[in-house]
């Protein structure tokens, strides 16, 4: 299949060649109709921009853009962890001369804005943040050939830096099973988020590993979800004896739904958790988790970005976890 070309893109848009040539420089001089035009265009041909128009615009920028997918209740950015990725990323990246510009893609409109500003060459490369499965814009950015790295694993060949997910979920669930837990439940997070399939994968083989059965209930990384997570588990199945949550604001959740039901933790029900937030250790009773190297995954995140600006080969990398023991399970 032959690569788009810049005349098809001009032809697509119904606009000159000059113009779609400055709209991918990132240039000022065409109308902001013409440039939603070829920005359209470009979308809908996959073209990527030919790579010494792309060194030329690139030279001309030190900017690098934090994209956050967002959705539109505000999951991500209302979670502690959040805050903390966003502020050691942009002072390692400032520390290198860039400059940062954070912009939030969680609607169709706002991914297509954040399209437009890469494609016109505001940016000398792109970090991701909080990608879900089903998402295109990671697709739609790496066809525009723009040095581009994920905070998190991303399903579209993006280079990426993660933290054993999987691998946490796992060590969480045989601590359960090692304190003697036989029905172990999980509230698992959205199921369209590559974190949660790999923490729902974790939990769910290695019950399968000792024959016993999965009893999952869907949150959302909220307190509020995992606390209405644990209703549910609770209705289901009255008699089960530890819950693993797939963040600590829902295993937070979780802890106030248990005891508003009137159930001791860890006496009757043990809850593990998992990212370490700085309230797992103050909540009533302090509770045990997965701690994720937060700061780690973003520094290198943050660095495996620097390396592709150098040259470097973008290879992906897994941060390994801890599980933190507290007086929860």
């Amino acid at each position: 299949m032959r690569r788009p070309t810049l005349e098809a893109v001009a032809a697509r848009a119904g606009v000159s060649k000059s113009s779609v040539s400055r709209v991918v420089n990132g240039e000022a001089t065409v109308t902001p109709e013409i440039r939603d035009l070829v920005i359209r265009a470009v979308r809908e041909l996959g073209y990527v921009p030919n790579g010494a128009a792309r060194s030329l615009a690139t030279q001309r920028t030190s900017a690098v853009a934090v994209i956050v997918s967002d959705p539109p209740k505000g999951l991500v950015s209302d979670d502690p962890m959040f805050s903390a990725v966003v502020r050691t990323v942009s002072r390692e990246l400032e520390a290198a001369g860039k400059q940062v510009t954070l912009m939030l893609a969680g609607s169709p409109e706002s991914q297509l804005r954040v399209e437009q500003f890469v494609a016109a060459g505001h940016v000398a490369g792109v970090m991701l943040v909080s990608m879900h499965g089903a998402d295109p814009l990671p697709g739609s950015l790496a066809r525009m050939g723009v040095p581009m790295v994920s905070h998190g694993k991303s399903v579209a060949g993006v280079p990426y830096v993660d933290n054993d997910n999987l691998g946490g979920a796992t060590s969480a669930v045989k601590h359960l099973l090692d304190l003697g837990r036989r029905r172990i439940a999980t509230i698992t997070g959205p199921l369209d988020m590559v974190a949660s399939q790999d923490r729902l994968t974790g939990y769910r083989e290695t019950l399968r590993d000792t024959g016993r059965r999965s009893i999952v209930a869907i949150g959302d990384f909220t307190r509020v979800s995992g606390a209405e997570g644990m209703r549910q588990l609770l209705d289901d199945d009255p008699a089960l004896d530890a819950v693993f949550a797939a963040n600590d604001l829902m295993a937070i959740g979780a802890l106030r739904a248990l005891r508003e039901a009137g159930r001791r933790v860890p006496d009757d029900v043990a809850v593990v958790g998992f990212d370490d937030i700085e309230a797992a250790s103050y909540t009533t009773p302090p509770l045990t988790t997965v701690r994720s190297p937060m700061q780690d995954q973003a520094l290198a995140t943050a660095r495996l970005l620097l390396g592709l600006f150098e040259g470097g080969s973008g290879d992906p990398v897994i941060m390994p976890n801890e599980l933190v023991i507290r007086e929860s399970a």
